[in-house]
């Protein structure tokens, strides 16, 4: 629909000036003039004809659209995903927690939803942005139209901005902090939407970990999907793995099992003697969102505790932070993130570059590693830390995600890695 951009603020605190009018079938906006230079905050709450959904970010841009989803408003961090599919299980990627997504493939919705491809029962996102109206969905496999899934769990959603200019203002400014609103009837109040996405306090500090673990423990032994049978079931199982659920995707705890883990999933504030109850073959530190030095403050002499075991372990993302800050690596914010699914890494070991699926806002510092800790694989695209081992040890992690299969097959090696090592052990 229509997209705004901040100019001199007025006494209001609040200016917005008409940069983009993508709707072009749409009458010319009845009032566009004084849009451009509101003189009181009762003008700012009158939105243009047609547009059902705003976006708010704290610097005072505002970006009028159109509504999906649910209906209502969400606050938090609005970053960028490149992926041109997969976005059913974008949305119910636990590690996307505190964040709305803005996708910059255009076609979203055209192969609809399933109960197959969701990566956790609730999905914790805060919502989307989208350059189009939801596509029509025309799959075989689709059970429910996108709009709908996104209603029945209530997740709000914005159409018809241009996502490129977004992108590009997260890319040079990084992530800002904002709030989706989506108002069938049109009325908005700007400066309470305006005061809340200021008000947000950010993901850097943040502890999210907490907010998506699971409760209890529970076992796991349901397979990777296979065209024509679906999941499988793990029959006979060589490992026996305890996975500390962070926020958890379900299709590593599927790669776990297709490699013969029988999987015990535990929560978040396990102790280390809750794990080693479990009498584990090796340790697994899963994906999640947040700040890890956050996260870290109850994490980390857990994880310090497993290390003296001699156990094998193996993380992602948020497991792969920890773990590097168990070591007494650093880790810190990065300006605008991964996110995507054609990111390039390179294995320093073997020299081998993989085409992977990533998600992450904090890195590890690669440069300022410890003595005894190694970086094993790089990002192509900025050179930061997508790898470590601690030298001696069966204990490695990778800031990326394996299991989600960009390539489509490249990385599942490191949990025959993980197998291996449990095997040596």
């Amino acid at each position: 629909m229509f997209a705004y951009t901040p100019s001199n603020l007025n006494q209001t605190g609040l200016a917005i000036t008409v940069s983009d009018q993508i709707d072009t079938s749409a009458p010319k906006n009845k009032g566009a003039e004084s849009l451009c230079a509101p003189e009181s905050p009762s003008e700012l709450a009158e939105a243009p004809k047609g547009a059902t959904a705003v976006i708010v970010l704290g610097d005072g841009t505002i970006i009028w659209g159109r509504g999906i989803g649910a209906a209502g408003s969400s606050v938090g961090e609005v970053c960028f995903n490149t992926s041109m599919t997969g976005y059913q299980e974008i949305l119910t990627d636990p590690s996307y927690a505190g964040q709305i997504i803005t996708f910059t493939f255009p076609h979203i919705g055209n192969v609809g939803t399933n109960p197959e491809d969701i990566e956790t029962i609730t999905p914790v996102a805060r919502g989307l942005i989208l350059r189009a109206d939801i596509t029509e969905p025309g799959n075989w496999r689709d059970t429910q139209h996108l709009d709908g899934w996104l209603k029945s769990h209530n997740l709000v959603g914005v159409s018809g901005i241009d996502t490129r200019r977004l992108t590009r203002r997260i890319r040079d400014g990084g992530a800002p902090n904002g709030v989706i609103c989506h108002a069938p009837d049109g009325v908005f109040d700007i400066p309470a939407l305006l005061a809340e996405a200021q008000a947000w306090p950010g993901l850097e500090g943040m502890d999210l970990a907490k907010d998506v673990t699971c409760r209890q423990s529970y076992g796991w032994d349901e397979t990777r999907w296979v065209l024509g049978s679906g999941f499988g079931k793990l029959e006979n199982p060589k490992y026996n793995v305890v996975a500390i659920d962070y926020g958890i995707k379900l299709n590593i705890l599927r790669c776990l099992a297709s490699a013969g883990c029988k999987v015990t999933v535990v929560p978040a504030s396990a102790s280390a003697e809750d794990i080693m109850s479990h009498n584990p073959d090796g340790i697994f530190l899963s994906n999640g969102p947040g700040d890890p030095a956050a996260t870290g403050e109850y994490a980390v002499p857990v994880l310090q505790d497993l290390l003296k075991t001699g156990k094998p372990i193996f993380g992602i993302c948020l497991g792969h932070q920890l773990l590097a800050r168990a070591l007494g690596c650093t880790t810190s914010k990065m300006h605008q993130g991964h996110r995507g699914a054609n990111q390039p890494v390179q294995d320093l070991e073997t020299r081998r570059v993989e085409i992977t699926s990533q998600n992450h806002g904090f890195a590890v510092d690669g440069k300022n590693l410890p003595k005894g800790v190694s970086e094993t694989h790089v990002s192509l695209f900025d050179g930061s830390n997508e790898g470590i081992k601690w030298d001696g040890h069966p204990v490695f992690s990778v800031q990326y995600h394996p299991e989600a299969s960009p390539g489509p097959t490249d990385s599942h090696y490191l949990f025959e890695r993980f197998t291996k090592l449990m095997d040596e052990a």
